[in-house]
């Protein structure tokens, strides 16, 4: 008997403006292969399971501007990944094009900007 939930998976939506290059930023970033190509999208998927990152093309895309600023584009979402060693990820992070944010809220937390201006954090847990 099939249900509704047969072949669901779960995934999420970040618009860029080059779909490719930020699906082949974040596939070196978590080590997770693209699954899917094609004109205007990309789809990362996550090695453990059926959990997918679609990538989509943009017209007239803005970043968001981090912190938030009054009248500017907001971060309406943004990713968080728990590292063991929070400098040697945020060097890799950079040497793969992200840029280190300068407000950085947290001692335990770097905010970064991605090629395509989107906020992600890299964690380590508190000591």
């Amino acid at each position: 008997m099939r249900t509704r939930t047969d072949g669901m998976w779960w995934g999420t939506a970040i618009e860029a403006p080059d779909p490719g290059a930020l699906a082949r930023f974040y596939s070196e970033l978590l080590g997770w292969p693209i699954g899917h190509e094609e004109p205007g999208t990309a789809i990362l998927t996550a090695p453990q399971g059926s959990v997918y990152v679609v990538f989509q093309q943009a017209t007239g895309y803005r970043p968001p501007v981090w912190p938030p600023v009054d009248g500017a584009q907001r971060p309406m979402m943004h990713f968080d990944f728990q590292v063991g060693d929070l400098d040697s990820a945020v060097a890799d992070a950079v040497a793969l094009g992200a840029t280190l944010a300068t407000a950085q809220p947290q001692e335990n937390v770097r905010v970064l900007l991605d090629p395509a201006g989107h906020p992600f954090c890299l964690c380590r847990e508190e000591d």
